[in-house]
């Protein structure tokens, strides 16, 4: 930003009125070529004073309105002919006070022909003695003021002030051109973490579903157009057994992926050193109350699965109950479960059994598909579920999985689901 001690020189002759609209049409073409606001805001004020004699000048910008703990909104972007150093010249004035606060709350403009007989103005320069404020108006929103001052009494008209108003709206224009440029690089920016993000999270999902003799067992994560906070993966603990986890993160995007991320290196930790399921959660759930934020938890299922004995030995931290599902077609949901991981602790976890009968199915899943909702806003529910996986029991495990994916989608009638969901199918053979 610049600033000058001096006043830009005066034209020789008065400029008439065409003269004015071709110079503010220059200034604007010429602004309206860049989008970098500052150069734009010190283009303008080099040249305005060709347009408009002026002994001092700035733009302020209203930084905020809402923060109590600032109650000083305006912000120099540039200024002109001011004594006292840029930094010194930030106007302290809330809304309402001053020239500038007046503008600002009325979005009207002020043109003060002696500022010593205005009640209004705030001095900040000795010399002054008229001034002209026009407000900067983007989507009938006040975001800024335009502000002149002269040393001479009377030095603006209303013709002046006209010409300023005209100059007001293209700067508005210039800048939220600029702002929505900004976001837009912004947003790109965030856009192109994200997909690393993500990428990186698909790595850590397993690349294949196990095997197990005698069971039929695959997984999928539903896609989101967000970083998922779901999670499953599967462990091999020794020939006949393998280590089975589904979870899901409080909220989405990339606070919960890392969540999911501390939880996959802590529990395979808990695995490696032969846990069974309720010690490696306690062990995991205490990690994660040491090392979360407050009001950070996850919903998981861990347990370990054996071919030799067909059994299922689970834990389950606060985790949406599991469908299972006899050969004859009765089902239940098995409600065992304690509290989260990461919300207390020293938190208890209790170990739960299946044991499998000859085509059974246990379907452990996350909320995003039983929660998924409709235009209507009805959710999918557990009830529809459950009857969607019976009408597709005697498919495979994997065609299963879409089986119950394409009613989600024509449940919904949208691509994404609002929050992840995650299934994971175990078929006894």
């Amino acid at each position: 930003m610049n600033n000058s001690p001096t006043s830009p020189p005066r034209p020789d002759r008065e400029l008439s009125t065409v003269d004015k609209l071709r110079l503010l049409l220059d200034i604007t073409n010429e602004i309206s070529r860049s989008l970098d606001l500052d150069e734009v805001l010190n283009l303008v004020m080099d040249t305005l004073g060709s347009l408009l004699p002026y002994d001092a000048a700035g733009i302020y910008l209203i930084e905020q309105i809402s923060d109590q703990k600032d109650p000083y909104i305006f912000k120099s972007k540039v200024i002109r002919g001011y004594e006292i150093s840029f930094e010194l010249i930030e106007p302290r004035l809330r809304m309402g006070e001053g020239f500038l606060g007046s503008v600002a709350q009325s979005g009207k403009p002020i043109i003060s022909p002696d500022v010593s007989k205005d009640e209004r103005y705030f001095k900040a320069r000795n010399r002054t003695r008229s001034e002209m404020v026009a407000p900067i108006i983007s989507n009938e929103r006040v975001i800024g003021v335009f502000d002149l001052e002269s040393d001479h009494l009377n030095a603006y008209s209303e013709d002046d002030l006209s010409v300023l108003e005209m100059l007001s709206s293209h700067v508005a224009i210039i800048i939220e051109k600029v702002r929505l440029h900004e976001q837009m690089i912004e947003k790109k920016r965030i856009e192109a973490q994200l997909e690393i993000a993500r990428q990186v999270q698909l790595e850590l999902l397993p690349d294949h579903d196990p095997e197990l003799l005698n069971f039929d067992i695959s997984a999928y994560v539903f896609p989101t157009e967000e970083v998922s906070g779901d999670y499953y993966d599967w462990v091999r603990i020794f020939d006949d057994q393998i280590g089975i986890i589904v979870a899901d993160a409080v909220g989405k995007g990339i606070p919960a992926a890392l969540l999911m991320s501390f939880l996959r290196a802590s529990l395979r930790a808990s695995v490696q050193d032969g846990y069974a399921p309720h010690v490696a959660m306690s062990k995991v759930n205490n990690l994660l109350w040491d090392s979360v934020e407050e009001n950070q938890f996850i919903t998981a299922i861990y347990g370990i699965l054996d071919e030799t004995n067909r059994t299922f030995v689970y834990s389950n931290a606060g985790h949406n109950p599991p469908l299972l599902i006899k050969p004859n077609g009765e089902y239940r949901y098995v409600e065992y479960g304690d509290t989260p991981l990461g919300m207390f602790y020293d938190a208890r976890f209790h170990q739960h059994f299946i044991r499998f009968e000859v085509g059974q199915t246990l379907v452990i899943y996350t909320d995003g598909i039983t929660e998924a909702t409709n235009d209507s806003g009805e959710e999918y529910g557990r009830e529809r579920f459950a009857a969607r996986v019976l009408s597709g029991i005697d498919l495979s495990a994997k065609r299963l999985i879409d089986h119950i994916r394409k009613d989600v989608a024509d449940f919904t009638d949208r691509k994404f689901l609002d929050d992840d969901g995650t299934l994971f199918i175990v078929k006894a053979a």
